[in-house]
């Protein structure tokens, strides 16, 4: 076991399963006391047990992170349990259902754009609040390869919700730095969770179809994520600032 953030303290959000899971327990296991939330108790508190079964430490908070009360709340809660607030991975990220744009239903779009762009910047308000304040930390968002990178057909709302999110990551970025903030991003592209699996799509034809159409071959791994993020948070990152790491087997180099 390596000790880059033993002392510090890490909150993730959407860290009940897939790559929040993976990055809160990579977080642990590296020393950090670890806060993971989410809007459903069940999957949190299985995290915190594989934390706890590994050696490392961790909490659950129910929140919903669209709501600026649990936000504040979230962070106020992180930084009593455990002293401080280093480093904050915001994960949350819904897609629905595939429609092009003329046809996107209104209240899917305002749900994509809620969850996926105002959580991220209301726990990045919270967060930068506090850091800010108490001698700086760092900041990792997970955006996509989808949106300012790559668009598909009838992902619309997907792909504006993620570009928002790797132009917001930059621009906080910019801002914050000399308050002792380091803000950057990661972009997954097709990674082995529920999110990238098509309807119906058993776990045979989905590597087939990753074969096809990724050049490395396969889908990414919720691991391979969280070590990009550990990177992005640690000191040697440094002078890291403002940078989006694409993670997508070659889609678009």
């Amino acid at each position: 076991m390596t000790a880059r953030f033993t002392g510090k303290t890490v909150l993730v959000t959407g860290g009940g399963t897939g790559i929040g899971q993976a990055i809160a327990l990579a977080f642990a296991r590296e020393g950090a006391k670890v806060v993971v939330a989410g809007r459903r108790a069940e999957p949190l508190k299985e995290t915190v047990a594989f934390a706890e079964a590994e050696g490392g430490e961790a909490t659950a908070v129910t929140a919903d992170v669209t709501r600026p009360e649990d936000v504040r709340a979230l962070v106020e809660r992180t930084v009593e349990r455990y002293g401080s607030l280093d480093v904050a991975v915001n994960n949350v990220g819904i897609a629905v259902p595939p429609a092009k744009v003329a046809d996107i239903a209104e209240d899917d779009w305002h749900a994509v754009l809620d969850t996926n762009v105002t959580a991220v910047w209301l726990s990045m308000k919270a967060e930068i609040g506090h850091m800010r304040a108490h001698g700086g930390g760092a900041i990792v968002n997970v955006s996509s390869n989808i949106g300012a990178h790559l668009r598909k057909p009838s992902l619309g709302a997907y792909a504006t919700s993620k570009a928002a999110v790797s132009a917001l990551t930059r621009s906080a970025a910019r801002d914050h730095i000399a308050d002792g903030v380091r803000i950057n991003a990661v972009s997954p592209g097709p990674v082995e969770t529920p999110m990238s699996s098509r309807p119906g799509e058993s776990s045979l034809d989905k590597a087939e179809r990753m074969r096809r159409e990724v050049p490395a071959g396969r889908a990414g791994t919720p691991d391979e994520i969280a070590a990009a993020v550990l990177y992005l948070a640690s000191e040697e990152a440094g002078y890291t600032v403002g940078t989006e790491l694409v993670l997508d087997g070659g889609v678009t180099a």
